[in-house]
């Protein structure tokens, strides 16, 4: 039994059936890899996890609980945080005034940008956001303005303001697009570390598959919304519905 469960998920939209009785296990303390070609439907499922789609049919479980009805809030206060393909910060900001959101969010639970000034008027917010840039290698960096970093360190911060919420389990959606291949390199040994070191489970949609094969521990590969094969890294490299889906033929 994993810390996520997907059985027999689908959505349609219209006339196109993005996902059709998906099945997903992820175990806990893994990386899993949610791997495919375009409009295989990874994103799609992505957002079924995380409370923006409801599936038509089929069930999603997190630790024994339905994420299935809940907000996307409530899902994240659950124990999953979500790293989208754009990097979501406040570029206006500072990165330590970045990293003092989230950490407020989860004591209080929400808070209104027109009283941002509350947030960070909290002693213990902001000590505990300078940990979590030191944890991140980040704090020669606090006084930045976010928008002015680099797309790596972004995505670094980012990364950092989920885990200042202690989530269980992180989703990351093709969280090294539009890197230079150092940046993605050095994503790919920030989340070797997050793993090592945190008690955490990662699940991961990603193209380069320089990335997946460097993290995974367990492939899932979509094609026209439905799971094709689930493997180990070594033997989805060859695989023959693989290479089928991706190239379009038979090996």
């Amino acid at each position: 039994m994993g810390i996520l469960e997907v059985k027999d998920v689908g959505k349609r939209f219209g006339g196109l059936q993005a996902l059709s009785d998906v099945q997903l296990n992820v175990a806990e303390n893994t990386c899993h890899a949610i791997i495919g070609p375009n409009g295989a439907g990874k994103s799609t499922l992505l957002n079924c996890l995380i409370g923006k789609l409801i599936p038509d049919s089929g069930s999603v479980m997190f630790d024994g609980q339905s994420v299935l009805g809940r907000t996307p809030f409530e899902i994240c206060q659950m124990g999953i945080s979500r790293v989208f393909q754009t990097p979501e910060i406040f570029g206006d900001l500072t990165v330590l005034e970045n990293m003092m959101i989230p950490i407020f969010a989860k004591r209080d639970g929400s808070f209104e940008m027109n009283g941002i000034s509350s947030v960070f008027s909290q002693k213990d917010v902001l000590e505990d956001a300078e940990k979590m840039l030191e944890d991140m290698n980040m704090a020669d960096k606090r006084h930045m303005h976010a928008a002015s970093m680099s797309r790596g360190d972004k995505r670094r911060l980012e990364i950092g303001m989920c885990l200042s919420q202690n989530p269980r389990l992180l989703l990351l959606d093709e969280p090294t697009a539009g890197m230079a291949r150092a940046d993605t390199n050095n994503t790919i040994d920030l989340l070797k570390e997050i793993k090592a070191e945190r008690d955490i489970t990662i699940a991961i949609i990603e193209h380069d598959m320089h990335v997946v094969f460097s993290l995974a521990d367990r492939i899932t590969v979509l094609a026209q919304g439905t799971p094709l094969v689930e493997d180990s890294p070594e033997n989805i490299k060859g695989h023959p519905k693989v290479r089928e889906a991706y190239l379009g033929e038979s090996a």
